[in-house]
């Protein structure tokens, strides 16, 4: 017997079990063409048997080598030609797999391990806000000696928060899915911008039918421009070309397109052989002019509010964004704020001019009008606080050369107080702007040119802190989601949680049980829906469980949304011409 008889036997063995294996996949493989493709996961754990099958059948080759195996040896399991073969079967396999997963559009992760990494992050964040509300109220017990304590158990809580952060950030870049949510959000929002381009240029406008909303609703402009989004939402839900009236315009009397690019253009008149004023989608079918009212007398509400969005987009929504109905939101905005040619170039160079630049973190404080009324008092103190956990989380991620502050307000007195008591912060800010958003001068030209460069930079940030109950900070929020794949979380509000005025009920699904800790919680059970009133910011979240009527607190992580979605139209016309 030859020395090498045993070894030969041996690897025989090994490679006939490996070639059954293979036959074996390849067998499913075969089959799976003819049903739907497997899913990604599947898929990648074939390829990386596949790749571990190609590094045995390299080391079976070597083996071979060093046993001097004659090259054209016919009689024996392993001769090269058999290895080759082999070999070669293995490359058509994990094409086969490739080109199946093309076929299936699963390039990038799943919808469910993105919304577990939205989720895993909520947690998080919200169990960051449970211990450092709890800890601050134990520091009141003995300011002394506890104090010291709590503010250095803080900030190492705080490093420990900021650093498992860093690693769910590394987490949604990995594997290529960062291209493909670069990719995902292009795609969807090209979609939109063509369907709504396609409803708004019809190629006759005497026969189109039509929805009027008058922009001079008795508000700011970020209301307005909220009036205005809430008119496009319905008049796409209805497929009507939106008719803007913005003649005489409080910041603009000559109307809108004297800023903004036009909604339309080969359709902005209102004449129609039948005119009348909203009374529902079914009444309203053979009226070809509908004039719409603001959405406080709005009667009967049709569905295409928010928070509601697109039942054929929302499988796709839900696994490339946070907040979809904010991402929904967003879409008409952006349609809406194109600026005409001289705004750009004044965008352009203000940009210049102020020496905007990241790493930037934008704060929007809003006084004068809105505090004691719809907002409480927030002094700087509390914005910068966020500001610092911000910039030490970007330090974490890379480099940070100078920590920038973008400073939109309505009070001039601010940046000079904000440059005297945070000497290390670069505030970035345009006091003219300041001044012209006080209210004796807010409904001007000017102040409007203001308001849309602060919402344009604040917009542009790379994260915001700001108060939600100004609409000027939800518009940039809108806007800033245009911009990232994702920027859902990229926000620090001070009170509200985001709304769009007028919309229907917010609601979430309780998906862990609570028994109530103290009087002012409510109990939940899996599956109860909860109508949501607003985050604490504390670990808990205020609202009525509707099941039992009941009003109060739980724990904001023993919740998700429930994403309501609407059969909008999906515009096919629209879709072909984007295909072709």
């Amino acid at each position: 017997m030859r020395p090498w008889t045993g070894s030969w036997r041996w690897i025989a063995l090994v490679l006939l079990a490996w070639g059954t294996l293979l036959f074996y996949i390849g067998g499913h493989l075969v089959k799976d063409s003819e049903h739907a493709p497997r899913s990604s996961r599947e898929l990648a754990k074939i390829l990386t048997k596949l790749e571990r099958l190609k590094q045995q059948n390299e080391d079976l080759r070597r083996m071979a080598q060093s046993l001097r195996i004659p090259e054209g040896q016919s009689d024996g399991p392993i001769s090269s030609g058999r290895l080759r073969s082999l070999e070669e079967q293995l490359s058509r396999a994990k094409q086969k797999i490739q080109s199946f997963q093309r076929l299936s559009g699963e390039a990038g992760p799943g919808r469910e391990q993105e919304e577990l990494r939205r989720k895993v992050e909520n947690g998080v964040r919200e169990l960051w806000y449970f211990i450092h509300s709890e800890i601050q109220k134990l520091s009141h017990v003995n300011p002394t000696d506890r104090q010291k304590q709590t503010d250095a158990l803080l900030q190492d809580l705080g490093h420990q928060q900021r650093a498992i952060m860093t690693d769910l950030h590394e987490l949604a870049q990995a594997d290529g899915a960062g291209e493909w949510r670069d990719k995902e959000a292009r795609d969807l929002s090209i979609l939109v911008q063509n369907r709504i381009s396609f409803l708004q240029n019809p190629q006759d406008c005497s026969k189109a039918r039509k929805l009027v909303c008058n922009i001079n609703k008795g508000c700011g402009y970020g209301c307005q421009l909220h009036h205005v989004v809430y008119c496009f939402m319905i008049a796409y839900g209805t497929q009507r070309v939106l008719i803007l009236e913005s003649h005489n315009w409080r910041y603009a009397p000559k109307g809108w397109e004297t800023v903004f690019k036009a909604v339309s253009e080969t359709c902005t008149d209102r004449s129609g052989a039948t005119t009348g004023h909203w009374s529902g989608e079914a009444h309203d079918r053979d009226v070809q002019v509908v004039e719409l009212p603001i959405v406080d007398s709005l009667h009967p509400r049709p569905p295409y509010l928010p928070l509601a969005v697109p039942e054929d987009l929302a499988p796709r929504l839900q696994r490339l964004h946070g907040d979809p109905s904010v991402w929904w939101v967003s879409q008409f905005v952006k349609f809406l704020v194109r600026p005409q040619a001289w705004l750009e170039k004044e965008i352009q160079e203000t940009c210049l001019k102020l020496g905007f630049k990241h790493p930037i973190i934008g704060v929007h404080v809003r006084r004068t009008d809105k505090v004691g009324t719809e907002a409480a008092f927030h002094p700087i103190e509390e914005y910068m606080v966020h500001v610092e956990e911000q910039f030490q989380s970007m330090a974490q991620r890379g480099h940070v050369d100078k920590k920038r502050v973008y400073l939109a307000t309505d009070d001039p007195a601010l940046l000079q107080e904000a440059k005297t008591k945070y000497t290390d912060y670069e505030f970035i800010s345009d006091n003219s702007i300041s001044w012209s958003a006080s209210l004796h001068n807010r409904y001007t030209e000017n102040s409007l040119r203001g308001v849309i460069l602060d919402i344009h930079f604040l917009s542009q940030t790379d994260f915001l802190v700001c108060t939600f109950s100004s609409q000027v900070c939800r518009v940039a929020y809108e806007m800033m989601q245009t911009l990232h794949p994702d920027a859902s979380s990229f926000f620090r509000s001070l009170d509200d949680i985001y709304y769009f005025g007028g919309q229907n009920a917010h609601n979430q699904i309780a998906i862990y049980p609570h028994q109530p800790r103290t009087a002012e919680d409510i109990p939940l059970d899996p599956g109860d829906v909860i109508g949501v009133a607003g985050n604490h910011w504390d670990g808990n979240s205020k609202g009525i469980n509707r099941k039992l009527g009941r009003t109060g607190l739980y724990p904001s992580y023993k919740v998700k949304e429930k994403i309501e979605t609407v059969k909008y139209p999906t515009y096919p016309e629209a879709d072909k011409m984007l295909s072709s």
